[in-house]
């Protein structure tokens, strides 16, 4: 008689094995809260002018401040000439000169609070921010307190290519 050949099943379930998973999470968990806390984004607000709002008023003179950044020099334009150009100090862009500068334009018109940033191709970076916060505010020192005060100046910044 003809035997049956009878295969066993396995009805054993596979076991998971998680514990090379789990030991990256140990790792790797830590690793991303620390890096967190390291990487501050700071955002700057920037401004697009509006194609429609070419048309001003007729018995209002209109102010335009710009600040043209250039490879060899800082420059201050009204819109139609440049009223103060700022050369290199060691190398490096003058922000306190054009800190100066602004603040006086902001002594004559206090009401502005709008500004063009005029930029050449290749600026660095760093030299931008610095620029964009110099005409954004400008730090006076208290003589009598011996502390730095923060003055707004332009917060409305418009960026575009220099001419």
């Amino acid at each position: 008689m003809p035997r049956r050949r009878h295969y066993k099943r396995h009805s054993d379930q596979a076991d998971l094995d998680v514990t090379t998973f789990l030991n990256l999470m140990v790792v790797l968990i830590p690793f991303l809260l620390i890096t967190a806390v390291f990487s501050r984004i700071t955002i700057q607000e920037l401004n697009v002018p509006d194609a429609a709002a070419g048309g001003s008023q007729a018995d209002e003179p209109l102010v335009t401040i710009e600040v043209i950044v250039r490879q060899d020099k800082l420059e201050i334009s009204n819109g139609r000439a440049v009223t103060a150009s700022i050369a290199l100090v060691d190398g490096e862009h003058d922000i306190s000169m054009l800190s100066a500068h602004l603040l006086d334009l902001k002594k004559r018109h206090a009401d502005k609070e709008d500004a063009v940033l005029l930029i050449e191709p290749d600026v660095e970076y760093d030299t931008i921010i610095q620029v964009m916060d110099a005409v954004k505010a400008a730090e006076i020192e208290v003589e009598d307190e011996h502390e730095v005060e923060r003055i707004v100046l332009f917060p409305k910044l418009s960026v575009g290519d220099a001419p």
